[in-house]
């Protein structure tokens, strides 16, 4: 059996070279070029391929929308690669430094700075999409020196979510609109034991001083981002009026570490007022039991003063951006075109909870008839950039640090502030040398 089956596969070798041999010598050199070409061809994909680096669980969605796109491109395949959060910047930059970036990536609107400073991204033009439809400060996190070099996908700020009750009851039928009012509901709570506490500012987060800061008109860095401003009036009063709430009791002491469930203690009355973001919309309706879903709500933060409509608060989101030396630029700006629609921004919106960055993206009936999203569209109209220097989120870190060692009590706040325009104006000192330097090979 064995013998006869060796001698079946060497007459089909044979036979198989003697064909090849045929073909090769005795068919026209045009025609066997013809063939060869062919061969080469049949077997390729006609499709562009695109590579799209999508983080966290806007990673997991996004796959589900790309079948559209990609009916309507059916030149173009769409490969998705889901990095988590915890491990996106390191990925972003070990590609850029191994020369293996995507084609298109989400990239946290904090990080560009950083990234163009690498030159690691393209430009982008305005028109790619409409420019107009866009919340001005969310805009201008993706412009560097006058350039674009991302367009937004969703935004992020920080509004104060409040327990309705409690401030009915301290006489404020309404959220505080200015700092003045802030402060009288909040000592009144304390005041009436109202609640254990008239608000919650967990000392390791650094968002709180921001906003804060951003309200009293402080640039956070000087003109040029090459020192602190902290020791400036803006920045010192608003950090001033935030410690200020620790002295007074109105709230605790404590990182979020220490805090066991936050959800839990808002509910239970432990804190009547918090500064959070969008994703907490969402955990509150899951966590919060049904006889207290009709006992909070959210506002725009108050306003320094009565001269403004609102506080200011940050500009976060996510980005979209092309990488410098792709070789699918037209397909990267077709997707992100696709991925700013209007109607994609709701359906992402309804699939993440992620808030659009189109203005006209707000007129869905799901943000529009729920009670908990208009605070953050009217929010959103007055949203400030943070300082765009790669060294920033540094900064940030020394800000909740020196912000903590004061609420605590272990560091004056004069002190605080020096120590801030120290750390800042050492972790600038490259960003003044390079800076000095190109005005002297001018």
């Amino acid at each position: 059996m064995t013998r006869n089956v060796e001698g079946l596969m060497l007459k089909v070798e044979c036979k198989a070279t003697q064909i090849l041999h045929h073909l090769t010598f005795n068919i026209k050199p045009s025609t066997f070029l013809v063939l060869l070409l062919f061969s080469c061809t049949a077997n390729r994909d006609p499709k562009e391929r695109l590579e799209f680096w999508a983080l966290g669980r806007e990673g997991e969605v996004v796959a589900e929308m790309l079948a559209d796109f990609e009916r309507a491109n059916p030149d173009i395949d769409v490969v998705v690669q889901q990095i988590p959060w915890s491990a996106a910047h390191e990925k972003l930059l070990t590609a850029y430094v191994g020369e293996s970036t995507p084609d298109v990536a989400q990239m946290g609107n904090t990080w560009i700075p950083e990234f163009t400073a690498m030159r690691a991204l393209e430009e982008l033009a305005p028109t790619v999409v409409d420019r107009g439809d866009y919340f001005p400060g969310i805009w201008a996190t993706n412009v560097i020196g006058g350039k674009l070099y991302g367009i937004p996908w969703y935004v992020d700020t920080r509004v104060l979510f409040y327990r309705s009750d409690i401030l009915a009851a301290a006489g404020f039928p309404r959220a505080p609109r200015t700092w003045g009012e802030w402060g009288q509901a909040m000592e009144t709570i304390r005041a009436r034991r109202l609640s254990r506490y008239a608000i919650l500012l967990p000392t390791n987060e650094f968002e709180q001083i921001e906003v804060l800061a951003f309200s009293n008109g402080s640039t956070l860095l000087n003109r040029d981002g090459t020192r602190g401003a902290f020791r400036q009036p803006p920045f010192a009063q608003a950090f001033d009026f935030y410690i200020e709430i620790f002295r007074r009791g109105w709230s605790p002491a404590v990182s979020n570490s220490e805090i066991a469930n936050i959800y839990q203690q808002f509910a239970q009355g432990d804190f009547a007022m918090w500064i959070t973001g969008p994703w907490n919309v969402g955990e509150c309706k899951r966590r919060l039991p049904a006889e207290m879903q009709d006992k909070w709500a959210t506002a725009p933060l108050p306003a320094r003063d009565a001269s403004a409509p609102t506080g200011v608060s940050m500009a976060g989101g996510s980005s979209l951006v092309v990488f410098r030396g792709g070789k699918h630029r037209a397909a990267a700006e077709k997707l992100i075109r696709f991925l700013s629609e209007p109607a994609q921004q709701v359906r992402f919106f309804e699939l993440t909870g992620d808030l659009p960055a189109r203005r006209s993206a707000w007129s869905a009936p799901a943000l529009v008839s729920d009670p908990y999203f208009p605070a953050f569209r009217e929010q959103l109209e007055r949203v400030q950039p943070l300082p765009q220097v790669p060294e920033w989120e540094q900064i940030a870190t020394a800000m909740f640090d020196r912000g903590e060692a004061a609420a605590r009590g272990t560091v004056a706040v004069p002190a605080a502030l020096a120590q801030l325009d120290a750390k800042a104006d050492a972790l600038l000192e490259k960003r003044r040398w390079m800076l000095d330097r190109a005005v002297i090979t001018r």
